[in-house]
């Protein structure tokens, strides 16, 4: 059986190449005289046949994967754009929930009515976030990639493109064809090496995916039912809590105490937070607040089953959109609160500034990347409440000149 895989954003670096042991990568006399990133490359293909090797990859199968395969310039540019930790959220959000999406995922949702009841009674996974992750990855198949994702997987692996993912990624691919799941030439996807209608990275194809239809081949590729039950398998096994929403948008009373961050939905409510769809909050359960654009914005209470969102993609905007395109093929109410588009904003060297100075604090463990995820958050949070601000997580161009002024 044939298994399906999830578009993760990926996140490591290649640890160093073994030494060559055994095998060698033939290559013609023009490969030979290319330039030294083809020839870097064939290196690195010689570094990888031992541990494909090692994973009970024949040289046959190892040989027929790389048959004309060189390195994709244009991929390498391509890690540098990426929308979600970059673009203003309201921006992506925007983008992502906008135009003909919403109607579309309707008309989707109709279509595959029945395979979509199923699986959430099967998975507990509501067929509107499905729909969401299938409405974001690919804008319900209509376009799934069309890049060989051998060549992609190889190029950002031979960059030593975050750590040891994409290589490892690589050699589940190279397992997928020597155990017959896929056929070589099945292997299209993203530049990131993510394939089908929701995009599955070959591991996640390995351990999540699920042949739907019952022909013997979990085709992710052009069966939207395996794919859609692919995806809700995905999110079940990464602990998708049945009944829990993923968050809701929230209004806060006058002098609220910002400090309350994390709680059961009793105590929010009993702090005088409100849905800002007039409904009430879950009897049960606990959640987190999460101020998207700071506390002039729209304030968003979070749960267990947004993080398990992010299991697919790390972006706190993803995770969003993925949500809010669901609740809005549902039929629920746009965002309420107005965004703050004319607020200056942290550019990514400020925000490494910024992530450098709270990390000489004691406050940040992370990497200085520039980009604004939950680390970062929590980091400001903790130094807002240290100074007694209003401790919403969001770094602003202000606050990071209160820190250099603490020189």
């Amino acid at each position: 059986m044939r298994l399906s895989v999830i578009a993760a954003s990926a996140l490591i670096s290649l640890a160093p190449a073994l030494a060559q042991t055994t095998g060698s990568i033939a290559v013609s006399g023009a490969q030979a005289r290319a330039t030294p990133a083809s020839a870097s490359f064939d290196v690195f293909l010689q570094r990888l046949w031992p541990l494909a090797q090692a994973r009970g990859i024949s040289r046959a199968t190892f040989d027929l994967a790389f048959r004309g395969v060189t390195p994709d310039a244009s991929i390498v540019a391509l890690t540098k754009k990426q929308s979600e930790f970059s673009a203003p959220i309201w921006s992506y959000l925007e983008n992502a929930v906008g135009g003909a999406r919403i109607q579309r995922g309707r008309e989707a949702a109709a279509e595959n009515a029945g395979v979509l009841s199923q699986v959430e009674a099967r998975y507990g996974v509501p067929k509107e976030i499905v729909l969401g992750v299938w409405g974001m990855e690919t804008n319900y198949g209509s376009f799934k990639g069309g890049k060989d994702v051998i060549r992609s997987l190889a190029t950002l692996a031979s960059v030593r493109y975050r750590g040891d993912f994409f290589r490892d990624e690589l050699l589940t691919a190279l397992e997928l064809i020597e155990k017959g799941h896929v056929e070589r030439s099945e292997l299209r996807g993203s530049w990131a090496g993510a394939m089908g209608h929701t995009q599955f990275m070959p591991s996640s194809y390995l351990k999540y995916a699920v042949d739907w239809t019952g022909d013997g081949h979990a085709d992710i590729w052009t069966s939207s039912s395996d794919a859609i039950a692919s995806t809700a398998n995905y999110l079940k096994g990464y602990g998708w809590v049945a009944g829990l929403p993923w968050g809701m948008e929230v209004t806060l009373p006058q002098g609220f105490d910002h400090r309350l961050g994390k709680g059961s939905f009793s105590a929010f409510a009993s702090a005088g937070i409100r849905r800002a769809d007039g409904k009430a909050l879950p009897a049960s359960g606990e959640g987190r607040l999460f101020y998207p654009a700071g506390h002039t914005g729209p304030v968003m209470l979070l749960t267990a089953n947004f993080d398990v969102i992010k299991k697919y993609n790390s972006s706190d905007a993803y995770a969003l959109a993925v949500g809010h395109l669901g609740d809005r093929i549902a039929g629920r109410a746009a965002l309420q609160a107005s965004w703050p588009t004319k607020a200056p904003r942290l550019d990514m060297a400020a925000t490494r500034d910024l992530q450098h100075r709270l990390k000489a604090l004691g406050l940040y463990e992370h990497d200085a990347d520039g980009r604004i995820g939950t680390g970062t958050r929590e980091a400001v949070r903790r130094y807002q409440i240290g100074a007694g601000e209003i401790a919403d997580g969001y770094p602003t161009p202000a606050l990071l000149a209160r820190l250099r002024a603490k020189r």
